[in-house]
């Protein structure tokens, strides 16, 4: 629970980028553990105001920000797709995938740097920059005819730009927020949702209509003006550090409950990605016209917006780690006893809406429980730790899918069965780790 600290509190109103009524760099963290006084209600409701103009403003700009940035992320099949069949027809699936995969990896590694500046500087140093590298980066896409070019172009600055837009974006509002911060950073990952359900359709419809290249420079500049006004709104209410820490500091990882939920996140995002990369190609294998196959990853991506905001609700009002730990392990069942039985286009739908729900509910909770087991001093380097360590199983999913599609002959049974197993094996990391916070099944974790 927060403190009272008076030098804190009068270092805390000194001018910043992120305007007035920031909060100071004071501990934050309430884990199940008697705080060691009991706080009042104006303590907590002057850190953590819950509402109010710029709050809400950040709301807003980090849904922009996501629409734009992890949208586009979350399409990569239908670019995974359109390489097979055009530009890089020659090239097979797996290599293709690794597009996709190091995006992934680039986008989660940031996350550890990206998340120290933030802690040190605030939002608005990071997004600038940030925003410019993503536009430029998509701009040079649109220019690529060879595969190392869309290896750089994509996968790396692409991906350094959407890392530098996400992550200051989701840390800012939980400096806003305490007691609805699952609900408002649902609502901002929702923008993620949307985008992907807005990219696949315009990229399907526009790479016919004007071409490759200038299907992909119109999403870049929509990054531009979307981008432009996150820039404006996403403020932080964190004092800017007044003295110089460590870049990596290893106390980070002091508590057992961080490690668990480090561990089981590896699992879950080796797993996680792997229907988002070949859903399309599944339903084209599968007799589906690829013209509409490219529309079973917007109904994923639908799912996904419903999957951040329904549950982060509910973990404001049961726990988040009570929400979290059932929707992972359906995540991870789902592709076990759903996908591996669909053949028909319904079928195929209503496991790609159902999936992005539940795979959905993971992306907008581990960063309220994050944000639950830290000191405020440590969100964003936290959260950027986290993503920074899963990176390597994000960028190591794709690829081994892949391998296994070419070398099982085309058959789909072996991916589907390595995507569900490692999900669910990371949902038992969540639970060890709730578990330790609380034995307890009625509390509100």
């Amino acid at each position: 629970m927060p403190t009272s600290d008076p030098d804190a509190e009068k270092r805390s109103t000194k001018d910043s980028d992120s305007g007035p009524g920031t909060i100071s760099n004071s501990s934050a963290t309430a884990v199940n553990e008697p705080p060691s006084h009991a706080p009042s209600d104006a303590d907590v409701d002057s850190t953590f105001p819950d509402g109010g103009t710029a709050a809400w403003l950040t709301v807003f700009g980090a849904f922009l920000a996501l629409f734009c940035s992890f949208g586009q992320l979350n399409s990569f099949g239908t670019f995974q797709t359109w390489y097979a069949e055009h530009q890089l027809s020659h090239l097979p699936p797996s290599t293709i995938a690794w597009i996709g995969s190091l995006q992934l990896w680039v986008f989660f590694f940031s996350g550890g740097f990206v998340g120290r500046l933030f802690d040190a500087y605030g939002p608005r140093r990071i997004l600038i920059p940030g925003l410019l590298v993503l536009v430029f980066g998509t701009m040079m896409i649109s220019i690529s005819t060879q595969y190392y070019q869309y290896i750089l172009a994509q996968g790396v600055l692409v991906a350094v730009g959407i890392g530098a837009v996400f992550y200051p974006s989701l840390a800012a509002i939980s400096t806003h927020f305490k007691k609805y911060r699952s609900t408002a950073l649902g609502i901002a990952i929702a923008g993620s949702g949307v985008g992907g359900v807005v990219y696949p359709v315009m990229y399907q419809q526009l790479f016919i209509k004007v071409g490759f290249a200038w299907t992909v420079r119109i999403s870049g500049f929509i990054s531009l003006v979307l981008g432009g006004i996150a820039v404006a709104t996403v403020t932080s209410r964190l004092a800017k550090q007044e003295q110089d820490t460590l870049w990596f500091d290893p106390r980070v990882f002091r508590d057992t409950p961080f490690r668990l939920v480090v561990a089981g996140s590896i699992l879950i995002s080796f797993g996680l990605f792997i229907p988002f990369f070949y859903i399309v190609d599944y339903a084209t294998d599968h007799g589906i016209s690829s013209e509409t196959a490219f529309y079973v990853l917007s109904v994923m991506n639908a799912g996904g917006i419903f999957g951040r905001l329904v549950p982060a609700f509910l973990a404001d009002v049961h726990g988040r780690f009570n929400i979290l730990i059932p929707c992972t392990f359906l995540a991870g069942l789902l592709p076990l006893v759903f996908w591996t039985f669909a053949r028909s286009l319904a079928t195929i739908m209503v496991f790609a809406a159902a999936y992005g729900f539940f795979s959905g509910a993971f992306n907008a909770l581990i960063i309220p429980c994050i944000v639950q087991i830290s000191d405020v001093r440590e969100y964003g380097t936290r959260i950027g730790v986290l993503y920074s360590i899963v990176s390597f199983s994000a960028l190591c999913g794709g690829p081994v899918a892949g391998a296994m599609l070419k070398a099982e002959g085309g058959s789909y049974i072996g991916m589907i069965m390595l995507a569900g197993a490692t999900v669910i094996a990371g949902s038992l990391f969540m639970l060890w780790a709730r578990l330790l916070l609380s034995r307890r099944v009625r509390d509100r974790v």
